[in-house]
């Protein structure tokens, strides 16, 4: 596995729809916060049982989400994460790919959701340099479809530049006082406006 290049572009929709279960984004954001880990430690992190931990991470791992990762011994078997980002953008250029995208976007938007509920409650607790620069911002703006691709775009580089520098299953990367921030990009737009 490349450390170098961490990011997925995900075209395939079974590999889309792989990824679209509660149990396996669980799975893939614990290998992201504490590195690798056995099935068995996963699935006490979780509160699930062993065996349900055993077959996400296969499924994970049958669409290169997950790997093996080197244990301590003969008999320890860890997983680790593949790519620590992924990108869907091209999956909606088949009928199949954009609802495998569908069902993934609806519920990565519903922990979203569930995320800013869970901020909203301990903002007032954190230090200002927490609160001020989290929650939720909204611009609506007139562009052309030129000007949105590039928005998107440096937008998409400002973080790909900490996702590549600081993968995130890598303790290592992390400097002292980071703590693990979640971007949720949302952009929507209009249907055009007939006169």
């Amino acid at each position: 596995m490349s450390l170098e290049k961490r990011t997925r572009l995900l075209d395939d929709p079974l590999a889309i729809r792989a990824m679209a279960h509660p149990v396996r984004l669980d799975l893939q954001s614990l290998l992201g916060r504490e590195g690798p880990m056995t099935a068995a430690d996963a699935a006490r992190r979780l509160g699930i049982s062993h065996a349900l931990a055993s077959h996400h991470l296969r499924q994970l791992a049958k669409y290169d989400f997950v790997e093996p990762a080197p244990g301590k011994d003969n008999r320890e078997r860890p997983w680790r994460l593949v790519s620590t980002s992924q990108s869907w953008r091209d999956a909606a250029r088949t009928p199949e790919g954009a609802a495998a995208a569908d069902v993934l976007e609806q519920l990565l938007a519903e922990r979203a959701l569930e995320s800013l509920a869970q901020w909203q409650q301990q903002r007032n607790d954190e230090e200002p340099i927490w609160r001020d620069h989290a929650g939720i911002g909204r611009s609506g703006i007139y562009l052309t479809g030129d000007e949105l691709a590039e928005l998107v775009q440096q937008i998409n580089s400002l973080v790909e530049r900490y996702v590549e520098e600081r993968p995130i299953d890598d303790q290592s990367t992390r400097p002292v006082g980071s703590r693990y921030v979640s971007i949720t990009q949302i952009v929507t737009v209009d249907p055009e406006e007939t006169e």
